[in-house]
């Protein structure tokens, strides 16, 4: 659909074009019965070449696509007024694209949000810390996590304070939705003071697509979810949000080992490949169990969730399964993973997950 868009701009920048070669008779236009003065043919030939830049920039994704959008069509609407009888047509079409650079305007704030909100947390992240991951820093965990974070090969590696995460996604938003949305993500965590935000763009069919952002920051959780970058179809807070984020945070320990370690993380030893841990912060708590294979690798992470924010919302069995494993910067991490909710009615896998790319510490935002 974004190849039709464009398509249907640059035939509108022809289309004014045409108004430039009839006032300078450069052309013979008989479907323009109205004379055109040198200087409006300037005009329609500006108003043109505007409409092939925002055609190219929409094409290309630029965040200031919407800024040349915008101008095109106020001069392109006021020559089609001035020439009504033979241009009144291309009111529909500016129409159309007025759509067009507003989804983009709307898809820039957006972003500029999401970079603003990224800034306050990572400010308050110290990169370099200098200190390294010793046996000592783990000797009062429970035997399973020290056994993990051994064959993780976080010992002897710098303290992880926070990282950046690139994600595939494929996505189902309902429990009997039959085909999967694929999406792009990316995450921003830090350790010491417990945050993420997370983005995501999905795209639900050829017209339709969707820019979700989760954060979890100084302790509350927050959803937001744009559809088209136009509608706002989630805007979430609350106690249980709070707690369903908390929890997410702690699991995705998996990413960042030296979060075990943290001052807000206790651990309970259930048996010899399986740990909890709880988490607080900021009087909002989470916990989550933790299982691992003989070989100490983590397997996988149950919680109990809630399962949406209402005030009905009643805590599900939340699952995360590790399918492959990759190594970064020297950390064996899991790669693949799906997420499930347990429910009265059956499964619901909802996410299927690929780590893509992560960096840690000073790497992190290059």
């Amino acid at each position: 659909m974004k190849y039709i868009f464009t398509i249907i701009v640059l035939l509108h920048a022809l289309i004014h074009l045409l108004g430039f070669l009839s006032s300078f008779a450069l052309k013979e236009v008989k479907e323009l019965t109205l004379p055109i003065s040198k200087p409006a043919g300037l005009f329609w030939l500006t108003a043109a070449v505007l409409f092939l830049i925002f055609g190219v920039l929409y094409f290309c994704n630029n965040k200031y696509s919407w800024l040349v959008g915008f101008t095109a069509i106020a001069l392109s609407q006021v020559l089609i007024i001035a020439f009504w009888q033979d241009a009144k047509f291309g009111t529909l079409l500016n129409i159309i694209i007025l759509v067009l650079s507003i989804m983009t305007f709307e898809g820039y704030t957006f972003q500029k949000r999401v970079l603003k909100e990224t800034s306050d947390i990572l400010s308050q992240c110290n990169l370099s810390t200098g200190k390294v991951i010793t046996e000592n820093d783990i000797a009062n965990l429970p035997e399973p996590v020290k056994k993990w974070l051994r064959s993780s090969g976080v010992i002897g590696k710098p303290y992880i304070t926070a990282g950046r995460v690139t994600q595939l996604a494929a996505l189902k938003m309902k429990p009997d939705q039959q085909k999967w949305m694929n999406a792009t993500a990316l995450q921003y965590t830090t350790i010491d003071n417990p945050a993420f935000i997370w983005t995501v763009d999905v795209k639900m069919n050829s017209l339709l697509r969707f820019a979700g952002r989760d954060k979890f920051h100084n302790g509350k959780g927050a959803m937001l979810i744009k559809l088209n970058s136009l509608f706002t179809v989630v805007d979430e807070k609350g106690e249980k949000l709070d707690e369903g984020t908390i929890q997410r945070y702690l699991g995705e320990m998996v990413w960042f080992p030296t979060l075990a370690l943290s001052q807000y993380v206790t651990w309970e030893q259930l048996d010899l490949t399986t740990a909890q841990a709880n988490i607080e912060y900021k009087g909002t708590r989470g916990s989550g169990t933790f299982y691992f294979n003989s070989s100490g690798e983590f397997s996988k992470f149950v919680a109990l969730r809630y399962m949406g924010n209402q005030p009905d919302a009643k805590r599900n069995e939340w699952v995360l399964l590790v399918d492959e494993y990759k190594t970064f910067e020297g950390i064996k991490v899991p790669a693949k993973m799906t997420a499930t909710w347990k429910l009265a009615g059956g499964d619901w896998t909802w996410l299927k997950l690929e780590i893509t790319d992560i960096r840690y510490n000073e790497n992190a935002y290059h």
